[in-house]
């Protein structure tokens, strides 16, 4: 639904409405700059995708009033609002200048009208435009959603929990795949639990629950309009529910679209075949859903990252040497020639079976059996050897790792 371009409001006669707190010492500042966007997104002299700026108590399009800070992307900026006309709470994800908003919506658009069940995809509401500096932003309404997939608090939460999101975020890849969709960007910030609604509460209700916002104007840059960097909410466990969604279809593709957007998952759920510039398959989704599979059952990522050379470098320390003719081909600065070593085998200390005994020691042997199967059947180099999202599902070794969860 595409919808005029708007400028913002503010609430009328409302100075003292409560929207959080200014950081009020350079040490606030300092915990604020660790978990807000850089400031020099909003610059147009740093970047020419820039951020659209928004304080909160701002209404936007009108209808929006903007209560809270969500999070942030590479692309976008997302916002916690409660709708005036249909009162209820929503997100807002304003796009940055430049052609993201419209890939996303131009793949939304495609994925209602060609997956069969949405019901665990994170689909928008409705869109609209507002005017930037001369420039336009793209702003997406979607449900509020909850809990991203973070490891520190996935460890406090059961296997039942867990492995109920591993069962529904496959159902969910499976729904995408089976319409000719690959997801591109599959990573535990883009996979989410639902979250009780909070509409009925008043701001003060909804700040004790998530957080008060502390903020700060956006520093160094001579803005045409005001706009804040916000600390975002923390959904508490207790507003969770055990629905669990994927969303982020920024970078996705249909299999055989010739406009597809540049761009990779995070490097610790990217597909090492993708990043020798193999083409995006279903089988790199499969990859990266592997490595959130693992997250989830382990509590832990499956490759370690410090090693020099980087996730790469412990792959093959997990699984051993990369296909020989893959070497010259890395997609990144700091590729080591070891990789290709075809002599290596996968370290009998690291490898996958060991990493499972190290993470679970509380598991039984059967059980960590299982898990070694199913993890060894997708973290395989050939995409084309992996298996499904339809044959993971009626794998037997995933199924009865759902059975003993009860999922």
């Amino acid at each position: 639904m595409e919808v005029t371009a708007t400028a913002p409001q503010y609430p009328k006669g409302d100075d003292t409405a409560d929207f959080g707190d200014f950081v009020s010492n350079e040490d606030e500042e300092l915990d604020l700059e660790e978990v807000v966007e850089p400031w020099h997104k909003y610059d147009i002299k740093e970047t020419s995708h820039v951020f659209y700026p928004i304080r909160l108590g701002e209404v936007v399009h009108e209808r929006y009033l903007v209560e809270h800070k969500i999070g942030f992307g590479g692309f976008s900026t997302v916002w916690m609002a409660h709708d005036l006309q249909d009162k209820k709470d929503v997100a807002l994800k304003v796009m940055s200048s430049g052609e993201w908003g419209e890939t996303e919506i131009r793949m939304q658009d495609k994925i209602v009208q060609n997956v069969q069940d949405t019901s665990h995809l994170v689909i928008y509401l409705t869109t609209f435009l507002v005017p930037g500096n001369n420039c336009r932003h793209r702003v997406l309404v979607f449900p509020l959603m909850g809990l991203c997939l973070y490891p520190v608090i996935l460890r406090k939460m059961s296997m039942a929990t867990r492995m109920s999101a591993a069962r529904q975020l496959l159902e969910a890849l499976e729904n995408l795949h089976k319409a000719g969709i690959v997801h591109r960007d599959l990573n535990e910030r883009n996979c989410m639990w639902g979250m009780v609604p909070l509409h009925n509460l008043n701001r003060s209700a909804k700040y004790e629950a998530l957080g008060r916002p502390l903020k700060r104007i956006i520093p160094f840059v001579e803005l045409w309009k005001q706009g804040e960097l916000v600390r975002p909410v923390e959904v508490p466990d207790n507003l969770r529910t055990e629905e669990f969604y994927l969303g982020d279809f920024g970078l996705a593709m249909q299999l055989g679209d010739p406009m597809t957007p540049r761009g990779y998952p995070p490097m610790q759920f990217c597909s090492p075949d993708r990043l020798h510039r193999k083409d995006p398959s279903f089988g790199c989704d499969m990859w990266s859903y592997m490595v959130i599979f693992a997250e989830l059952y382990l509590g832990y990522t499956p490759f370690p990252t410090w090693l020099k050379g980087g996730i790469i470098s412990g792959i093959v320390r997990c699984l051993g040497p990369l296909p020989a003719h893959w070497r010259g081909l890395y997609t990144h600065p700091g590729g080591l020639d070891s990789w290709y070593d075809q002599c290596k085998t996968p370290d009998p200390n690291h490898d996958l079976a060991s990493t499972i005994a190290y993470f679970r020691p509380d598991a039984d042997p059967i059980e960590r059996e299982h898990v070694h199967s199913i993890m060894n059947r997708v973290f395989t180099y050939c995409p084309e050897k992996r298996l499904t999202a339809t044959q993971l599902l009626q794998d037997p070794s995933f199924r009865a790792i759902m059975d003993k969860y009860g999922c």
